[in-house]
């Protein structure tokens, strides 16, 4: 019987693989089930096994790379500051490059992106409305602002091929959230 689950659960990533390398190289759109089963070796009713077309099978990889509270390191933000958590983005993303870096791409799928934020904005919210006097409603704005960019800056200091160093990326975004955009640029 488990012998049976490792062929399963083998089949199926074979499944997840072949369709990422395809992802990787053309839109969703233009990956076809023939394509997939093709490049992971399979028939037509081995993938249908498995998923019902290949939005599932991206939906099923996005779900694996979305963490849940439970995953996230919890926020050391100094107390009565509002700082954000750069190392959580930087092992989520390290930990996952190889798909956050097309997913979050300009050609990947744009929902992600709106995940992944819903994802982590609970526990930064959480752990912020114990810290700071804010509403609520204001608090999901400024989360939002603060996702968006992080998520954004993210995707660009991974995609440039001469990236400054890790250290001077996690310095210049604790600096541009404490002090602002506008004081770093009169630097």
């Amino acid at each position: 019987m488990k012998k049976r689950e490792h062929i399963t659960r083998q089949t199926k990533q074979n499944i997840v693989d072949a369709f990422w390398e395809l992802y990787c190289e053309k839109r969703i759109e233009k990956i076809t089930i023939k394509d997939i089963t093709i490049k992971a070796g399979y028939n037509r009713s081995t993938f249908y096994e498995y998923f019902n077309d290949s939005y599932e099978v991206l939906e099923y990889i996005e779900q694996s790379l979305i963490p849940t509270i439970e995953e996230l390191p919890p926020v050391n933000a100094p107390l009565g500051g509002f700082g954000m958590p750069f190392d959580m983005f930087m092992s989520l993303y390290e930990a996952n490059q190889k798909y956050y870096a097309v997913l979050l791409g300009s050609k990947g799928d744009p929902v992600f992106t709106s995940k992944l934020k819903d994802a982590i904005k609970p526990i930064l919210s959480r752990e912020l409305i114990a810290r700071v006097q804010v509403d609520a409603i204001k608090l999901d704005y400024i989360l939002e602002y603060i996702l968006t960019a992080m998520i954004g800056l993210m995707c660009y200091w991974y995609n440039q091929k001469n990236p400054i160093p890790k250290e001077e990326m996690y310095e210049l975004v604790q600096t541009i959230m404490e002090q602002g955009v506008y004081k770093q640029l009169l630097e």
